[in-house]
């Protein structure tokens, strides 16, 4: 039976005496259990995470009709993200961001991980669409063989899921009202001729509904970070460090944009007992 090497990282002197524990054998018998494992503590995982959405669905549908009333909530929010913030450095950006009042996710039902973000917005001077929506559209591989689900409706085909392969971004047509509101127009996505996956310059941040590709994975980031703690961010609770860029001085090419304060709002401080 053939066996394999256990791996051990490499630590200070390992180089200068023997290791003492470089001599782990792994047989392909325990291999294949190691897996087994790894796969079960998969499986378990994935059905949580499953579980775990449904039981949010009804606190996030009560939050929603709450922050509905909150001026800016959702703006707010986003700008207190500091990635999301970079892409939408531009004031004209977050002027038409100010009219944004409802921020809803759609999951997939029949593969949860792949979702559609819906922007609600108010009647406003940009565009005419009320919903921008940007979809991540599950593309399912073929299955050789008949995959029955467990007890949870887990399926072998969903502990393979690839991001990069299963998932295709869609692109939102934006119905601007004019071409000195168009924003896309104004500060379009530049790709590199060199490296054509990533961008050199993200534009304005509605180039992430008009454009398929995400190659920031804004998306992802407002779907797993920013809805989930919707609220902390809009109390500038989290966020993290502040991101330095060099094109922060652009924001005041757009002089004639109204001011808009998207800053986070001040909490009241706490009495000492």
């Amino acid at each position: 039976m053939s066996s394999s090497k256990g791996v051990k990282r490499g630590s200070p002197g390992a180089d200068s005496e023997k290791n003492p524990l470089g001599d782990v054998d792994l047989s392909d018998q325990e291999a294949i259990k190691l897996q087994a494992i790894q796969k079960d503590i998969a499986r378990v995982e994935l059905a949580l995470e499953r579980r775990a959405q449904e039981k949010m669905l009804p606190v996030y549908e009560k939050r929603r009709e709450v922050v509905k009333a909150i001026n800016k909530f959702w703006a707010v929010a986003l700008m207190n993200h500091a990635m999301v913030a970079v892409h939408a450095q531009h004031n004209s950006d977050q002027a038409a961001l100010s009219y944004l009042e409802d921020l809803w996710i759609v999951r997939d039902p029949a593969e949860s991980r792949c979702f559609t973000l819906e922007f609600h917005f108010k009647e406003n001077p940009y565009f005419s669409n009320t919903v921008l929506k940007k979809e991540y559209k599950f593309v399912p591989p073929p299955v050789e063989t008949e995959d029955k689900a467990d007890e949870n409706g887990i399926t072998d085909a969903m502990l393979e899921f690839s991001w990069e392969r299963d998932v295709e971004p869609q692109a939102t047509k934006i119905d601007w009202k004019d071409d000195s509101k168009n924003l896309t127009k104004t500060h379009p996505r530049v790709n590199d001729e060199e490296d054509g996956e990533m961008p050199v310059e993200g534009g304005s941040f509605f180039n992430f509904f008009e454009v398929a590709q995400d190659p920031f994975d804004i998306g992802v980031t407002i779907a797993n970070d920013v809805f989930p703690e919707a609220i902390e961010y809009f109390l500038g609770q989290v966020g993290g460090d502040e991101l330095d860029s060099d094109e922060e001085d652009e924001d005041e090419e757009d002089e004639d944009e109204d001011e808009i304060d998207l800053e986070k709002p001040r909490t009241k401080k706490q009495k000492n007992a």
